[in-house]
């Protein structure tokens, strides 16, 4: 069970319309345990000044320079008072980040909390340095990330092994641990390579954990294409549902996996940002409050509302569960299957049998 003590100042505020979205459409649906599959945690000053050419959206920097353990904690405490959240933590996966510092302090956050944690990879260690990386730091697998495979390849061109290796591959399956697996390509998860090392890794590797992080980053219906149609046919990956409101594309996705496939994440701290978010043309805009996040103008996932709507937006962690909770509702899930996605299913991947895994509450 993971608690934590009110701070000094608050980390951020909760108004009356935060208050009352989660109590009218939250409260009495979120099961009272959850764990939450995907969380960062790193300081800022792990993160360096010279910045190369991003790979990834922009926005996501504008929400929280940097998320202490004690800040993740509190932000639990503040937006799910109900709750009692065991989140799965892992460092800063940016280009410029002192992956040695961040995954260090992942390591002694987890060690202090009783946490279950990630490393953050790149391709360029050997297996046997990942390895001892990961036992060393009392890890349970990897978090790679699409940031660290070879600059010279476009970011439109990378595939899922130029940045998770067959060769970390092969142990983390020798070793059976979990991994964070985003997808990468401009298509997302329509992208015919992307399914097709899906599928692969599926078949060749069948002690790994793979979780596939934010629904294949399909954000909007066009993200989807044919895929959940491809990979209903796999076995064994996961999906959580991370940063995503689509409730037609969580909807999609227990449909085609079922309930003990699907996860809850929350992507923090980025699901702090105040906003809703609308889809136009097959792409995805964070609809934000007037000039909270600085000038947004040139960001096409990006759009300012004005002074009225703005005082009525609520957190993207909110709007994210009430996403789910439309798609559970189309669905008719019972409490025992919200209870798989939002606890159950997770604490069976991190509780794997000889794994050592981390003692969840």
């Amino acid at each position: 069970m993971v608690t934590n003590s009110a701070s000094t100042a608050p980390l951020f505020e909760v108004t009356d319309i935060d208050r009352a979205y989660y109590g009218e459409r939250l409260a009495d649906f979120l099961p009272p345990k959850l764990i939450d599959a995907h969380t960062h945690v790193w300081l800022k000053d792990f993160i360096g000044a010279h910045k190369t050419k991003a790979r990834t959206a922009r926005w996501p920097s504008l929400v929280a320079e940097d998320n202490s353990i004690e800040d993740l904690l509190e932000t639990y405490r503040l937006l799910l008072p109900q709750q009692h959240v065991t989140p799965l933590i892992f460092g800063s996966p940016d280009r410029e980040v002192n992956l040695e510092a961040t995954n260090s302090y992942t390591s002694r956050a987890a060690q202090a909390h009783s946490l279950p944690a990630l490393l953050v990879s790149t391709p360029a260690w050997p297996a046997e340095i990942l390895e001892e990386r990961v036992r060393t730091g009392g890890f349970l697998g990897l978090k790679p990330y699409l940031n660290f495979a070879p600059p010279e390849i476009p970011g439109s061109a990378i595939t899922i092994y130029d940045f998770l290796p067959r060769a970390h591959l092969e142990v983390a399956d020798a070793l059976g641990w979990v991994v964070m697996l985003h997808i990468p390509r401009t298509d997302r998860l329509r992208d015919p390579v992307n399914l097709r090392h899906l599928v692969e890794i599926d078949e060749a590797y069948p002690n790994i954990r793979v979780i596939v992080a934010h629904i294949g980053r399909a954000y909007c219906r066009e993200d989807a294409g044919d895929a959940f149609d491809v990979l209903a046919a796999t076995s064994r990956i996961s999906f959580d549902f991370s940063a995503n409101t689509n409730a037609w594309v969580i909807e999609q996705a227990l449909r085609a996996f079922g309930t003990r496939r699907v996860l809850f994440g929350s992507d923090l701290p980025i699901l702090r940002m105040r906003m809703r978010r609308i889809c136009e043309d097959g792409r995805y805009i964070n609809l934000v409050p007037p000039r909270l996040y600085g000038d947004v103008s040139d960001d096409p996932h990006m759009r300012e509302v004005d002074e009225e709507e703005g005082r009525r937006l609520s957190f993207f962690l909110y709007e994210e569960l009430w996403a789910f909770r439309q798609a559970a509702e189309a669905l008719s899930l019972t409490t025992n299957e919200i209870e798989n996605v939002f606890y159950n299913n997770a604490a069976r991947l991190l509780l794997a049998p000889d794994q050592g895994g981390i003692a969840l509450h």
